[in-house]
């Protein structure tokens, strides 16, 4: 099986760029067999000890009787969206939005009004 092929088929779309943090959320929704797919992939490409710690907990927690969330593993990732559209971030300043006009500091312009001399 080639990496991509076995990327392709994993149960968590673009596991491989998932922060730790999102991941660990991602695995309470899956199945002890969807847990075990991520750990072989896991060991064989990244072998990321706090990656596998996380999946290896989410496998002991299913063993001892817990059910897996309702969540969506397949659901769009806030932290990829801007990345995975091409967007460059934040919003375009046009004249119509953009703030006042604002003084310099007055220590920076002796002659600037906001601050009146003594």
């Amino acid at each position: 099986m080639s990496d991509e092929t076995a990327r392709g088929t994993l149960p968590i779309p673009d596991y491989d760029h998932l922060p730790i943090g999102s991941l660990g959320h991602r695995l309470r929704s899956l199945e002890a067999e969807e847990l075990e797919v991520l750990r072989r992939y896991e060991v064989a490409h990244g072998n990321r000890v706090p990656v596998l710690q996380l999946v290896d907990t989410r496998l002991s927690e299913l063993a001892a009787g817990e059910e897996p969330s309702g969540g969506d593993p397949a659901a769009v990732a806030p932290e990829l969206a801007a990345g995975a559209a091409g967007a460059a971030g934040g919003s375009a300043v046009s004249p119509a939005i953009q703030g006042p006009a604002q003084n310099p500091p007055s220590h920076g312009d002796p002659t600037n009004p906001a601050q009146p001399r003594s």
